[in-house]
């Protein structure tokens, strides 16, 4: 049996990874800022298999409390073997480009709260001395498109982060998968305007990640023909790209 850390528990892609993780009958931690939500979760969790739930709220921008909120999951459960970091919110382009405070506070959000995060976590982890970790970062940290260009620069220096880490981490035991998915259809994501055929579903992504993370792969896109989009993108010269309507 497992103990697995979800932190952004009720976003719709940190959900599914959980449902699958409760249908092995693992005990998680669910941490997320909406402590209904939590706790509704936490009884469909508990019906579908999982041995124990447990519910944390934080607001992972409000940095002051991790210290605080990392303490008291590790004063209950002393090994967790499993970490998922679901934390996001897909700004406003063209707001972001008018308003300068707008746009460094989802750069927190996306990059900076994680960060901390990860940074404290891995503390904790090193003294276990084992530990699977999942951040999910996103394929538009791949290259900066004028489309979104800031929501892609802070998931891009996340993935730094992560491979960073990740190589820091690796004679200690512990493992770094940076989880890049391409078009999701979550909330986060309703409203906009993306090619149906391109378009996947939160279970379908959830299970190339829970797979990626227990492998310790260290980067994962998902859904995988991802991989093959983005390595074309990466490769048109720059000439050419910044005449692209991408």
């Amino acid at each position: 049996m497992k103990t697995i850390l979800v932190i952004g528990a009720t976003s719709a892609i940190a959900c599914a990874c959980a449902r699958i993780w409760a249908s092995r009958g693992e005990r998680l931690i669910l941490v997320a800022r909406d402590l209904d939500r939590l706790e509704l979760l936490a009884a469909d969790l508990t019906v579908r298999g999982a041995v124990k739930v447990d519910c944390v709220q934080l607001d992972l921008d409000d940095l002051d409390r991790h210290e605080l909120v990392l303490n008291r999951i590790i004063a209950d459960y002393p090994s967790i073997d499993v970490s998922l970091i679901a934390v996001g919110v897909l700004p406003e382009q063209q707001a972001c480009s008018l308003d300068a405070s707008l746009a460094v506070k989802q750069f927190q959000t996306n990059a900076v709260s994680v960060m901390a995060m990860l940074t404290s976590l891995v503390q904790r982890l090193v003294k276990q001395g084992h530990g699977a970790i999942g951040v999910i970062t996103s394929v538009a940290g791949d290259r900066g498109r004028p489309s979104n260009f800031y929501y892609g620069s802070a998931k891009a220096a996340l993935s730094v982060f992560c491979a960073g880490l990740r190589a820091s981490l690796f004679k200690q035991g512990l493992t770094v998968t940076d989880i890049r998915p391409g078009f999701v259809a979550t909330p986060m994501t309703a409203g906009l305007l993306l090619p149906r055929k391109l378009v996947s579903t939160p279970e379908r992504v959830a299970t190339d990640i829970v797979r990626a993370v227990e492998r310790g792969q260290s980067v994962c896109y998902t859904p995988g023909y991802w991989y093959a989009i983005m390595w074309v993108i990466r490769q048109i010269p720059d000439f050419i790209f910044k005449r692209l309507n991408l």
